[in-house]
């Protein structure tokens, strides 16, 4: 196995194991003031990838780690592992998804142990509660973290199913806004929609069967990229979303970005988009070039993160911000959001050799685990 070593910002006090996520996996064992990153798994719901995880995880268990991290999702291989192993030899410490994707970002760029404001934007992590995460704002350190804002939680109507087929979940988004009027929009989406799977759809939304509630970034990219592209079906994970990405490249003007509302509850902040699709679709309506929605729908999102941050640093003094999760691959997105970052005066760290994704996880569970 070759291994990737780090340098640690801080040393640990005992070795730790941690086990990674579902999908883009890789294992990390820390100790002393190194971490030993394994290669990728890609999908451990995949045989062969599962088999040469638990060879490398036998490898890093020869070396006596007394900590085992893993994810929080009870349904991820790399869990399920975790719990097959002797609870006598081990000490174990349930990780939250998006708390180390900042943690892994953290660690990466050499911080020690102060408070961030987390950016964490994915596809899907399991939250608290057993919610869908993946549209967090975290104030946060290694040891622990508080959901400070999020992305307004919108049903995936047939479950995994909505993320195979986008266009559900951007029509749940226009049903919020017009009801059943969405249909007759007279847009590209909307006339491609096949009526018989919407009534199945809108039988879901209104019951809410199997369309577990979902506050993500990816699948906000794959509702607004679905409603643009008046494309229905992903081919694979994010699809859409980088078909978007490299529309919004050919854009070259300089435009203002659409409207959002953020809503006040309680100790959070929830960002609504709703405002936003009803201007897509108006733009839509009137035929303005695609390139340009695509690119006003990345600066909004782009504008919608440098607001949050504002208002999480007047409340909490703090002035880092740290951009982690598959959502930051998308250079557009990152670009933008840092030059609002960088002129409203934030400190913003990112990924530099590592990637955004879930293969640096096990990174963030393992620095992570060491604070607890």
């Amino acid at each position: 196995m070759e291994v990737k070593k780090i340098k640690l910002p801080f040393k640990v006090k005992e070795a730790i194991l941690a086990l990674g996520a579902q999908t883009k996996n890789t294992l990390s064992f820390a100790r002393g003031g190194s971490l030993y990153m394994s290669p990728l798994h890609q999908d451990l719901i995949n045989p062969k990838d599962f088999l040469s995880f638990k060879k490398d995880a036998n490898l890093f268990l020869k070396k006596h780690p007394q900590i085992i991290a893993y994810d929080l999702h009870p349904e991820y291989q790399s869990t399920k592992y975790a719990h097959e192993l002797s609870a006598k030899t081990y000490q174990f410490a349930a990780i939250q998804h998006h708390h180390a994707h900042i943690a892994s970002c953290m660690l990466e760029n050499g911080l020690k142990n102060q408070k961030v404001i987390g950016v964490a934007f994915d596809g899907t992590g399991l939250g608290t509660e057993n919610k869908i995460w993946g549209a967090e704002f975290l104030i946060c350190d290694y040891r622990k973290f508080m959901r400070c804002a999020y992305l307004r939680e919108i049903p995936l109507l047939g479950g995994q199913k909505a993320i195979q087929e986008p266009w559900r979940i951007a029509a749940a988004w226009l049903y919020l806004i017009y009801k059943d009027k969405f249909l007759n929009l007279g847009i590209n989406f909307t006339k491609g929609i096949d009526k018989k799977k919407w009534r199945v759809a809108k039988s879901l939304l209104l019951s809410g069967y199997n369309s577990p509630s979902a506050s993500s970034m990816g699948r906000l990219f794959d509702a607004a990229a679905s409603l643009i592209l008046a494309k229905y079906e992903a081919g694979f994970e994010a699809d859409l979303a980088i078909r978007l990405e490299k529309l919004a490249a050919k854009y070259r003007n300089k435009t203002s970005g659409y409207a959002f509302k953020i809503i006040r509850n309680q100790n959070e902040y929830i960002l609504d988009p709703l405002p936003m699709f009803k201007e897509i679709t108006l733009n839509l309506k009137s035929g303005e070039p695609l390139e340009k929605i695509a690119y006003c729908f990345h600066l909004t999102t782009a504008q919608m993160i440098k607001k949050v941050c504002s208002l999480l640093r007047r409340q909490n003094k703090i002035n880092r911000v740290v951009l982690s999760g598959g959502v930051f691959q998308n250079n557009i997105l990152l670009r933008l959001s840092l030059d609002l970052l960088y002129k409203d005066g934030f400190k913003v760290f990112t990924h530099q050799s590592l990637s955004s994704n879930d293969s640096s996880i096990s990174l963030g569970q393992a620095a992570i685990a060491n604070f607890l």
